[in-house]
């Protein structure tokens, strides 16, 4: 790719196809690429770095991971149609989202105990999603407190709290003052995840980080998660499993939530930010779509938690599908579970979401080479979208609709084991 091209006089964002060029160019000087970001082979590169625990945790899915299974099938089912002799010079990979201009359609997605992949957690993490302009999102299960991960992140226009409601209300608006007070800018409600679900591997291998003593931080700074420890007498500095466990039995703790408490969530929300946005993530069929819209949210995440909660469910996709046809018009629609690269964000996008989440990408390569690993992903990952953007003749996100690609019938034959990524 010409350094020169015209292109660069028709976008405001950066050129992400050079970093193609620039790994190309680069034994030129003596270097190499930092790894192949071929899903697969990263994924098996993660695999040699981590511990089991830590690779456990990572790859785990619900059950015999039907549902991880479907997630990737039901992009196999669309394909991209191509078009030719497009002036993909004047091409632009920018969008919006809750009125805030970004590169790309692309964020960070919450995950939880970034500890387990690199000793400084998340913070790695929200500095390059800041350097990249990406909106990134921060999970209640973080193991770096709050205030830290804001800070790491800079002057994002969009910046994501993604909570996870404890039972105990005045926790829950501690949490989200100091989400707040960090230039949290919209928050995201996760429905689909007040306990864990059967993990089997995590469960044979008692594989759970904050039940021996890693990856409550984010708890811990917490003061009225403190005044709790102090209520019941535990000392996290002698007591790291008891106070990691109490912290995290406050978050993921079985009980379930109602559409009443989501109002009630919303609302405190709003006070407490000034009425900035408020969304749902996990949302899988048309009715709770709808009844999200009928509460008033800002927006909706169609996401299964990338398989790792209900096996055998409804592709994320599929779902997606639905949703756009039932409520497009009434709310944002955001999506995640599966996302492999440039081809399935563009899917996503053609079947009617406005913005994209990726998570297990940039764990991967947080494991591999911390905040080097992620940002080499990351922009991976732009670039692979921007040339794909260029080649298959599409000037801008708005021309992505359901004319750009031809699905086929869902039909999901069980893949080999290898077959799962």
């Amino acid at each position: 790719m010409d350094a020169k091209n015209p292109n660069r006089k028709f976008r405001s964002t950066p050129q992400y196809g050079l970093y193609q060029r620039e790994n190309f160019w680069k034994s030129n000087d003596g270097e190499v690429p930092p790894f192949n970001t071929e899903p697969g082979k990263l994924e098996e590169l993660a695999r040699q770095k981590l511990t089991q625990n830590g690779w456990y945790y990572a790859s785990s899915n619900a059950g015999q991971s039907y549902t991880h299974t479907a997630n990737r099938q039901a992009f196999y089912r669309h394909r991209i149609i191509p078009r030719m002799l497009v002036d993909t010079n004047k091409r632009e990979t920018s969008t919006e989202i809750f009125g805030h201009k970004v590169p790309a359609p692309i964020g960070f997605a919450p995950i939880g105990i970034n500890k387990i992949y690199h000793p400084d957690g998340e913070l790695p993490v929200a500095k390059v999603a800041g350097e990249l302009g990406l909106p990134y999102c921060l999970s209640t299960a973080g193991s770096q407190p709050i205030e830290d991960v804001g800070a790491a992140n800079g002057d994002a226009g969009v910046r994501f709290f993604q909570l996870y409601m404890p039972h105990d209300d005045e926790l829950t608006r501690s949490l989200l003052t100091r989400a707040v007070s960090s230039g949290f800018t919209a928050c995201i409600l996760t429905l689909d995840t007040w306990q864990l679900g059967w993990r089997h591997d995590d469960v044979s291998t008692s594989n759970y980080a904050f039940y021996h003593g890693t990856g409550a931080d984010l708890g811990l700074s917490d003061p009225v998660f403190q005044r709790r420890l102090k209520e019941e007498g535990i000392d996290p500095k002698t007591q790291p499993n008891e106070a990691g466990a109490k912290w995290i039995d406050n978050v993921w703790h079985g009980r379930a939530h109602t559409w009443e408490k989501v109002e009630w969530v919303m609302a405190l929300w709003k006070e407490l930010s000034g009425g900035k946005p408020f969304c749902l993530k996990g949302i899988q069929c048309v009715p709770d779509a709808q009844k999200a819209v009928d509460i008033g949210v800002d927006g909706i995440v169609v996401s299964n938690h990338a398989g790792r909660q209900v096996d055998g469910a409804i592709a994320s996709l599929d779902a997606l599908e639905q949703i756009v046809d039932a409520v497009g018009g009434k709310t944002y629609i955001m999506f995640d579970s599966g996302i492999r690269g440039a081809s399935d964000v563009f899917k996503a996008l053609a079947l009617g979401a406005k913005f994209v989440f990726v998570g297990r990408l940039w764990i991967w390569g947080l494991s591999i080479m911390g905040e080097h690993g992620v940002r080499h992903v990351m922009k991976s990952l732009l670039a692979d979208f921007d040339i794909l953007l260029n080649v298959a003749g599409y000037q801008n996100i708005g021309q992505i609709d359901r004319k750009a690609i031809e699905s086929g019938p869902k039909v999901y034959p069980l893949l080999p084991e290898k077959a799962k990524l």
